[in-house]
């Protein structure tokens, strides 16, 4: 049943949706595992200087169709742009895009799946507050890729009650809540089947023993 709605979902909106609680959401970008590593790192003076002539002697001996084939490789092996749209109401949204899709298509779909397509809203990512204006952008462009955070505003809705549940996304989307961690439970609570065992026997056939008095040498004449 529950796969069902994921699947009416996807038919119904074009796109893999999931919805989660915001407070048990993670509250880090699907690409935050690389800025953590990066802050184990101690960057001396000589990692410096050495990364600074590595970019100098890069500049001069790349060609710019070089470095172009190397930045389509780069986007070629990304596929995929999981957005996660954070609501007042403590709702995340998540949708998967191509990377070289337009933000403009988030917002398309943002209209799909809001009680009020009509509603006016901007998107901002954060920190530092900063308002995403160019919907002509790709996501590859935009930097959300492999996966980013945004969040939703409506200066409209200031001072009305924006944090209850369902306050903007549809009934039918927030029926989806939580299914993608019910199936997951579901999935690693199934018993793993028992290998089978054959109990047939099998019949192993012995030589036969030789009689070693019928056999005669090839020297012996008799």
């Amino acid at each position: 049943m529950n796969q069902l709605r994921l699947a009416l979902a996807k038919e119904k909106y074009g796109r893999d949706i999931r919805v989660f609680e915001t407070s048990t959401a993670s509250e880090t970008p699907a690409n935050a595992s690389n800025i953590e590593a990066e802050d184990f790192y101690e960057f001396t003076p000589e990692d410096y200087y050495r990364i600074l002539a590595t970019k100098k002697e890069d500049k001069y001996l790349k060609t710019k169709k070089l470095r172009d084939a190397e930045e389509a490789a780069r986007r070629s092996r990304i596929t995929k742009a999981v957005m996660r749209i954070r609501f007042p109401d403590n709702h995340t949204l998540e949708v998967t895009f191509h990377p070289s899709e337009m933000i403009q298509n988030l917002i398309d779909l943002l209209r799909k799946v809001l009680v009020d397509p009509e509603l006016p809203f901007y998107l901002y990512t954060t920190p530092p507050k900063k308002q995403i204006t160019d919907m002509s952008q790709d996501f590859y462009s935009a930097g959300f890729v492999p996966g980013a955070i945004v969040y939703f505003a409506c200066d409209a809705l200031e001072g009305d009650d924006v944090s209850a549940p369902g306050a903007f996304l549809q009934e039918d989307v927030m029926s989806l809540l939580g299914l993608e961690s019910i199936l997951e439970q579901a999935e690693s609570t199934q018993p793993t089947p028992e290998p089978v065992v054959s109990t047939s026997l099998s019949v192993v056939l012995e030589p036969k023993p030789v009689d070693k008095k019928k056999i005669k040498p090839k020297w012996l004449k008799m």
